[in-house]
């Protein structure tokens, strides 16, 4: 069976706070064919009498047709079906491509409600003197608004490098303890963001840990330059939590990696159902693996938790994982836009439905009210009890 090959198609990812990520396939934009507005007469009937008879000015066209657009999406109550303007799609697209204009940084917001700055290393902002935990104040003077939405934030620190010109922002951050505020400016520059990270754990270093945090365009090299620099481990933690999916595609070619054969997921679209198998093999076929799940593990990254799952991989540490079981194409519409439309539904190797449900754990897992690992912990301590009954 071959793979499928879908890189060479314009790709775009939804933003990972908005749908829960999702079981990408990435579609060229010519695929769709533009239809004629008049097959929507009643339609056509209302703009003309809004021209003629409405009191206040009329938004803009393009704003009326994204409009009329939302609402003809929305009457297929499929929340995974929706439209995206032009800034936001690119956004999108530079997202799952792992690369964008900015400074390298990731933020959160901690208890207090404070956003958090994590820089990526060797990024411009770690460059420029930012250090994980300080308190992002303020971004170009006065343009951070207090209880802004994280999606937003990202955005506004990131931006287009033009040849030539000093492309960057200007924030303001202080670190834990420190008093007095630093402003920073800080061009911009092209941010190869991390999908994967790795390590062996201190606590035991015959354990290796590999994070996915989404799947990307470089999420199967990443994984397969993890696994190749933790040779010599006799088990491994995948760690999925927070993983909202991504392309589908790449969470097949991981899934791969940790199987030798059997299926990696079953699909079922309008044309009937189809069967992905685990053709290749990879560098992690054959030690124990436990993967870490909560409710934020989702769509392309359960199927990576259903596929090694269902083939007695993999044992399942965590939380029952969120149920995001279709998979949506992307078209790239003529002016910068995009559309996300639900084209098949898929199930585990054991024909499993996930969609509404999601996987439960093996090992079901309380989160911790004072935030430790509990889940990490419980899977180390699983591994090594492992290996005194085997001896």
């Amino acid at each position: 069976m071959q793979k499928w090959n879908w890189r060479a198609a314009s790709a775009v990812l939804l933003l990972m706070t908005i749908a829960f990520g999702a079981g990408f396939a990435a579609r060229d934009a010519s695929i769709a064919d533009a239809q004629d507005s008049t097959n929507l007469p009643i339609l056509a009937e209302v703009q003309n009498l809004l021209r003629e008879h409405y009191v206040r000015d009329l938004p803009d066209e393009k704003e009326m047709e994204y409009a009329a657009i939302r609402g003809y999406l929305g009457a297929l109550d499929d929340r995974f079906t929706f439209f995206i303007d032009p800034p936001v799609a690119q956004s999108e697209s530079d997202a799952l491509a792992g690369r964008f204009g900015g400074i390298g940084v990731d933020v959160k917001r901690n208890e207090e409600g404070l956003i958090e700055l994590i820089p990526y290393p060797d990024s411009p902002a770690e460059r420029a003197g930012v250090r994980i935990g300080d308190i992002l104040l303020d971004v170009n003077d006065g343009q951070l608004q207090v209880g802004e939405r994280l999606d937003v934030i990202r955005q506004m620190l990131r931006g287009e490098i033009v040849e030539g010109e000093e492309n960057g922002v200007t924030i303001l951050v202080i670190g834990p303890g420190e008093t007095e505020p630093r402003e920073y400016f800080i061009l911009f520059e092209e941010i190869r963001v991390p999908s994967v990270i790795w390590r062996v754990l201190p606590e035991d270093p015959q354990i290796g840990y590999i994070q996915i945090k989404s799947f990307t365009s470089l999420t199967p090299e990443e994984v397969e330059e993890a696994a190749n620099s933790l040779k010599g481990i006799t088990e491994l933690v995948l760690d999925l939590r927070d993983n909202f999916g991504g392309l589908l595609q790449e969470s097949i070619e991981v899934a791969d990696m940790f199987l030798n054969d059997g299926l990696i997921l079953i699909e079922e679209d309008r044309e009937g159902e189809r069967s992905r198998e685990a053709i290749d093999g990879g560098p992690i076929t054959e030690i124990p693996v436990y993967i870490l799940t909560n409710s934020q593990t989702a769509s392309a990254a359960e199927v990576v938790v259903g596929a090694l799952r269902d083939n007695d991989r993999a044992t399942v540490v965590g939380q029952t994982t969120t149920g995001k079981g279709s998979v949506q194409f992307i078209f790239g519409l003529s002016d910068g836009s995009s559309v996300h439309i639900t084209a098949a539904i898929w199930f585990t190797p054991d024909k499993t439905p996930i969609d509404g449900v999601g996987i439960e754990p093996d090992i079901p897992m309380i989160p911790d009210e004072n935030g430790r690992d509990v889940e990490l912990g419980e899977a180390i301590r699983r591994i090594q009890a492992m290996r005194v009954t085997d001896k």
